[in-house]
């Protein structure tokens, strides 16, 4: 278990939410329970998924958390398409949100593969060399011959 608050990548998803909640202000009345809350909801997610993933107990579950945080980043880089697309929003905040997102991806992704060797690593350290048809006092000898 770590503190996510010190992790960048949480700080930099954090950081898109807010701006995410900001840009939603200006968008269409009707769209408040529509695309609006669909970008506001997947933000939040990406930093609710690397906090959750940061309480676990395994860097396996940790891992699982983050790959969901990617799922709702790619998510919310659709929404973004699509809210630029429909004029809801000028293409320029566009623009500089799927910016901002794209870094936070690519850190997530970096993030994903250190603890991938982590686990890896750590698994090939666990395994022990499999003796079951040879005692411990077998010697080299010992197993030639047989």
């Amino acid at each position: 278990m770590q503190d996510f608050r010190k992790l960048e990548v949480w700080q930099r998803a954090y950081n898109l939410t807010i701006q995410v909640y900001r840009a939603t202000r200006s968008m269409p009345a009707e769209e408040k329970y529509g695309l609006v809350s669909q970008m506001r909801r997947c933000s939040v997610s990406i930093p609710a998924n690397i906090a959750e993933g940061c309480g676990r107990e395994t860097r396996a579950d940790l891992k699982r958390f983050l790959h969901i945080a990617m799922g709702s980043a790619s998510e919310l880089e659709c929404q973004l398409l699509l809210a630029a697309d429909l004029d809801f929003m000028n293409s320029n905040v566009v623009n500089e949100l799927i910016k901002h997102l794209t870094t936070t991806k690519k850190m997530l992704n970096a993030l994903i593969r250190r603890i991938k060797v982590e686990i890896t690593a750590s698994v090939r350290e666990n395994q022990q060399p499999c003796r079951s048809h040879q005692s411990p006092t077998t010697t080299y000898q010992e197993l030639t011959t047989r």
